[in-house]
């Protein structure tokens, strides 16, 4: 692997411990892009694990207000010794990334830090264009600013299907917050609401939200599919290769899902990846 920059190193060393599949991604990635990608990918993991060390709210806004004033271009002291606000400003700064792209993220993201439903299906799909679609379209314009400019749908759809399969992915864990990631309307759907989700006694509605669920994370990446990548762009897709064997897991889990999880071993997932990288196409 070519020799990093500190900063850009770090990032890449950060994603190996917190986000395995970015991080494999970035390995597929050419060797010239591999430290923006990791930089843009830290940014992520950074914003998404706040709820993780924090117990209220506030000091979570706190946390994503340092974020947002680094972007605006007012940071804070310490802002120049973290390696991956570096990185970050030095990957804007090359690729000329919307820095209003990245101040959504960090705007979308609040929505975890409480334990608030989605109104809806459109609601959730806001969120996910902000977040994982926003970071496969930044991903993107690393990679080939031209394809990026003629590849946003593609990158929409992708990231709506894989932030659902995220979701869950993580559902035992949001269980355990009290978070449901489970737009009101799909739990309507299936007779719940966020309470009777929570507590899963209902086991075939919450199976059919589950269902429900799938099926749209399904039609996303559907979509996605449709259109031919172009070569220069497939590393920043290459994590959504994963999601359709998340989705026919959870399906076959049904309200399992909920209590118990699902995961699909490092060994499948590294070889999704790198199919993926061959083929040029997820």
């Amino acid at each position: 692997m070519t020799d990093l920059p500190a900063d850009k190193g770090a990032c890449l060393t950060m994603l190996r411990d917190m986000d395995r599949d970015r991080y494999l991604a970035c390995l597929l990635a050419p060797e010239d892009k591999r430290g923006d990608l990791a930089a843009l990918y830290a940014f992520n993991a950074e914003i998404a694990r706040i709820r993780d060390v924090v117990r209220e709210p506030l000091p979570g806004e706190v946390r994503m207000q340092w974020w947002r004033d680094l972007l605006e271009g007012n940071p804070h002291g310490d802002s120049v010794g973290h390696p991956v606000a570096a990185a970050l400003l030095n990957a804007i700064a090359t690729h000329n990334l919307p820095r209003q792209t990245l101040i959504d993220m960090i705007e979308a993201r609040i929505f975890d830090l409480y334990d608030d439903v989605f109104e809806n299906r459109n609601a959730l799909e806001g969120y996910a264009g902000e977040t994982a679609s926003a970071l496969i379209q930044l991903s993107s314009i690393v990679l080939s600013p031209d394809d990026a400019a003629r590849n946003a749908e593609t990158a929409g759809h992708a990231g709506v299907a894989q932030a659902m399969a995220g979701m869950l992915l993580l559902m035992p864990l949001h269980r355990r917050r009290g978070q449901v990631y489970v737009p009101q309307d799909v739990l309507s759907a299936a007779g719940l609401n966020r309470e009777s989700f929570l507590e899963g006694k209902d086991r075939e509605k919450v199976g059919a939200a589950i269902e429900i669920f799938c099926a749209h994370a399904q039609d996303h990446l559907n979509r996605a599919r449709q259109t031919s990548l172009p070569k220069a762009v497939v590393p920043a897709f290459l994590p959504v290769a994963q999601v359709e064997a998340v989705l026919k897991a959870a399906r076959r889990a049904g309200a399992d899902v909920v209590e118990n999880g699902i995961q699909l071993s490092l060994l499948r997932r590294q070889w999704l990846l790198a199919k993926a990288a061959y083929l040029k196409r997820f």
